[in-house]
């Protein structure tokens, strides 16, 4: 189900960690996000009260310094199916917003972004809408849940370490400018269980999975775990984590 692509070599790191309330922009207007501190790097700043960091990504993409729903940067955060706005207690077929089962709880039918005549109405939406968008819905406009390629140019331009934060495990990526990004391993849920927390991160993207387009059941989404990182296709209906980004 996953395709996670092979890590880049690790570069051994030494992190000083500031542990602060880190998720906030400060009330000062000229630094809005954390002055280079809590993992968020240098060229911090904020919006709708939600600091973030520019790693100098050619997009000029911002990415947020905590995971929504997460009061700290080593935080897990909220839990969202894709798709989806709020979290909830159960994840699976049967729970999940835009989808009809079968008596055996499998998938019978998609009722939206659907790209396959096979499960029902083909819409071919393949980027979420805002309305469904977990970080626009929960921070407000201006925030989005990254797309498939901005996860890749995230890859692309940092070197990444596995490292423990405040006893949090996770992935560490660090840009040529020196502002740093952490995400943690927060694991996911499915059914009604948390698992692989401190194994393993699961992030979604906003890009439905369209590499194989008879089976639009899946969405892209940022896979790592400490030897591991990349973009894979997983189930739209498990409990993944968002870490949300905007424009420059």
């Amino acid at each position: 189900m996953k395709k996670v692509m092979k890590a880049i070599a690790a570069v051994m790191l030494t992190v000083a960690v500031v542990c602060a309330a880190g998720c906030k922009k400060t009330d000062d207007p000229n630094n809005g996000g954390n002055n280079g501190n809590n993992n968020g790097g240098n060229g911090g700043g904020g919006l709708n009260e939600h600091a973030y960091v520019d790693l100098g990504l050619p997009s000029g993409t911002l990415w947020a310094t905590c995971n929504v729903g997460a009061e700290t940067p080593d935080g897990n955060g909220d839990y969202f199916a894709w798709g989806e706005t709020t979290p909830k207690t159960t994840y699976n077929w049967s729970t999940y917003k835009y989808c009809k089962v079968n008596s055996d709880g499998r998938p019978s039918k998609l009722t939206k972004y659907n790209t396959s005549i096979s499960y029902g109405t083909v819409d071919n939406l393949t980027l979420l809408q805002m309305r469904d968008d977990a970080a626009t819905a929960n921070w407000g406009s201006g925030w989005r849940t990254p797309t498939m390629e901005q996860w890749e140019e995230l890859v692309n331009n940092t070197t990444s370490t596995w490292t423990t934060q405040n006893g949090v495990n996770g992935r560490l990526f660090t840009a040529n400018n020196g502002a740093s990004l952490f995400l943690p391993a927060a694991g996911g849920r499915w059914d009604s269980e948390l698992v692989e927390a401190g194994y393993v991160g699961d992030y979604w993207s906003s890009s439905l999975y369209t590499d194989n387009p008879g089976s639009p059941k899946d969405a892209w989404d940022f896979y790592f775990d400490s030897g591991y990182y990349g973009v894979g296709d997983l189930y739209r209906y498990g409990g993944q984590s968002v870490r949300a980004v905007r424009e420059n």
